[in-house]
């Protein structure tokens, strides 16, 4: 049985404000709150996103994680950096076809479907292996939709805050999800 922690990175301004994509630092607030973290992983491999606020999460939880180009942020195209009310004034129907259909990509950018795949490709070459893995929340859950073979659209039925962690095992040929006992 191998186990992999996926965490969300800590919050930063754009991901507040609900804006789409950019590279920004993670938050004061974000980073106060992943130092009172308690310690998780020690002896496993540390892999992020290569975004500034994944790499930044683990290094405020003290580690120095190795950059894992799959889990890298969504591509938003056109609409990096602007925020939902911006892309909502700006392109409604855009925004309406990219929230109904996860294979297209109004923005010019990449879509959740191809999201998804990457991720759940890295995901699945994990399998056996001791891993905690920094990303996007948007990249969480795309990895647990893969995970727990949930179709496409799924995506928008989890909810993945900054700091979350989610614990996978991966047993008899598959994925699962493990809710450890509280305490």
């Amino acid at each position: 049985m191998s186990g992999l922690r996926l965490l969300a990175h800590a919050p930063t301004a754009a991901l507040r404000g609900a804006h789409f994509g950019g590279d920004d630092d993670i938050d004061e607030g974000g980073r106060r709150a992943a130092l009172a973290m308690s310690p998780l992983g020690r002896g496993d491999l540390w892999v992020c996103a290569p975004s500034r606020a994944a790499r930044e999460t683990a290094q405020a939880l003290g580690h120095s994680a190795a950059v894992e180009r799959a889990l890298a942020d969504p591509d938003f195209g056109e609409w990096n950096g602007r925020s939902l009310d911006e892309v909502s004034a700006a392109d409604p129907a855009g925004l309406q076809q990219w929230l109904t259909d996860v294979r297209s990509a109004p923005h010019g950018g990449e879509s959740l479907a191809s999201v998804r795949g990457r991720t759940g490709a890295w995901l699945d070459a994990m399998a056996g292996q001791r891993v905690v893995a920094v990303a996007h929340p948007l990249v969480v859950r795309a990895a647990i939709a893969h995970a727990l073979a949930l179709p496409d659209d799924a995506i928008w039925s989890l909810d993945v805050a900054p700091l979350s962690l989610t614990r996978l095992t991966y047993r008899a040929h598959r994925w699962h999800l493990h809710f450890p006992a509280a305490g």
